[in-house]
């Protein structure tokens, strides 16, 4: 099976696969200091809840926004899967994807592979909305180029940067409303209402103008943890890929004919 490691700025998720389907999907929280040593004790934990072992992974790929992050996933990857990984953002790596930008070394491996799977799974033109720590909006061309985005602060800091510097405004969770009516009646209602209809105002009007610039029959496929929360309310999101990433990072693998080369013990 394949292990596909996706690290993000909050959370960190592990995939196993088996051809396309996804056996599971297990999310610890990022943390660049973590060591190789203390993701296999928490991994091999999990491999063994499910009946699987270390010798079930005969591959890996990682991909990772945290650049202090990716030499403990590698050499988890290689002192315990005894095996080089494939990373994201390698210059040997094939991305089979054209990225027309003017520094494409700054575009962060999460939004490459949803590149690469939107582009193959979906076709083009199209624009990839991503609800994680920041939320970005990528513009893939109707012959699968990468022609750039947009990138805005995440929901979940939104709300934290209110939370701390307004001192009598409460620490809230996202949450989609049970009506349409905007008006809050309390503090509470108010905060939930302004946050969420905020950010729907925010995709559908930068949905709106990527329409207007590129092409008006553009697709928008969102995913991210709240994508499921926007989807219906957001009148520009056409589908939800909850595991979008993880499907690039496989196609990348696949395209790349990696092979989990054995590797010495590291010491």
């Amino acid at each position: 099976m394949l292990l596909a490691i996706d690290q993000g700025n909050t959370n960190t998720v592990f995939a196993l696969l088996d051809g396309e389907k996804i056996v599971r999907k297990w999310r610890i929280s990022t943390e660049e200091k973590r060591t190789a040593d203390e993701y296999m004790v928490w991994i091999s934990a999990l491999l063994k809840l499910s009946d699987m072992t270390v010798a079930d992974i005969d591959g890996a790929v990682v991909a990772t926004v945290v650049p202090q992050g990716k030499l403990n996933l590698v050499l988890l990857c290689r002192r315990y899967f005894k095996c080089d990984p494939l990373v994201v953002g390698d210059p040997k790596v094939d991305l089979g994807v054209d990225v027309r930008v003017h520094n494409p070394d700054e575009v962060g491996a999460d939004r490459l592979v949803n590149a690469v799977a939107a582009d193959k799974i979906y076709g083009g033109p199209l624009v990839i909305v991503d609800f994680g720590t920041a939320t970005t909006f990528d513009v893939i061309g109707r012959d699968g180029a990468y022609l750039g985005g947009v990138i805005s602060p995440g929901i979940n800091l939104s709300l934290k940067a209110l939370h701390e510097a307004a001192a009598k405004l409460p620490r809230i969770a996202v949450e989609a409303p049970t009506s349409d009516r905007v008006t809050g009646l309390s503090t509470l209602e108010a905060m939930q209402s302004g946050v969420f209809w905020g950010y729907v105002g925010l995709i559908d009007g930068i949905n709106m103008r990527l329409r207007k610039e590129h092409a008006p029959d553009m697709k928008v496929l969102a995913t991210g943890g709240l994508a499921k929360i926007f989807y219906g309310r957001a009148d520009s999101i056409d589908h939800v890929d909850h595991d979008l990433t993880i499907s690039g990072m496989r196609l990348l693998f696949e395209r790349n004919s990696h092979k989990c080369v054995p590797v010495l013990d590291e010491d």
